[in-house]
């Protein structure tokens, strides 16, 4: 009988320290199809300005390798809706199972709290059910389909729209 040694892993803010890796895990998800409508990655500059300061951040293993990354942006300017922010978690393929994604929301969940966010949502492609399984563990609820809500290298894709509600804040 074999068993799998699982190297640790730390939760970190996410930091320009990380871009080239971010980016490169991004681009592993773009290129596999299920994960965003993006279909180029994105400058550091561009992601950065992008993304909420206090509400990313990254996976680390023992010897500072990414191993993936959550990050969320404002869902809209007006004030109606300053506690609601859409986020994104990729995982490197090579550390898919090993509770990296689990770990990236926990972390943006206590930190989107702490900030007063009171609803944490994302648009999955119905096909990635991985994600919308670690998304369920995590306390996000199905709020529908979003049907052909978008075009994706030609073709109408739908999207399902998951939602986290705090109990403490709001």
């Amino acid at each position: 009988m074999t068993t799998d040694t699982v190297r640790p892993f730390s939760v970190v803010p996410l930091t320009a320290d990380h871009s080239e890796q971010t980016l490169a895990i991004y681009r592993a998800g773009i290129e596999e199809g299920d994960a965003t409508f993006e279909t180029a990655v994105p400058t550091w500059a561009e992601f950065d300005a992008a993304k909420l300061p206090g509400l990313r951040f990254g996976a680390l293993d023992a010897d500072g390798t990414l191993l993936g990354w959550v990050a969320a942006s404002r869902v809209s300017e007006r004030p109606a809706y300053e506690g609601v922010v859409e986020h994104s978690v990729y995982v490197h393929p090579d550390a898919r199972g090993r509770g990296v994604a689990t770990a990236l929301l926990h972390a943006l969940i206590e930190s989107s709290e702490a900030a007063g966010v009171w609803t944490v949502q994302s648009g999955i492609f119905p096909e990635n059910t991985a994600s919308l399984a670690v998304h369920a563990r995590a306390g996000s609820r199905v709020v529908g389909t979003r049907e052909r809500v978008g075009r994706h290298h030609g073709v109408w894709r739908d999207t399902v729209l998951v939602e986290r509600r705090s109990p403490r804040v709001g």
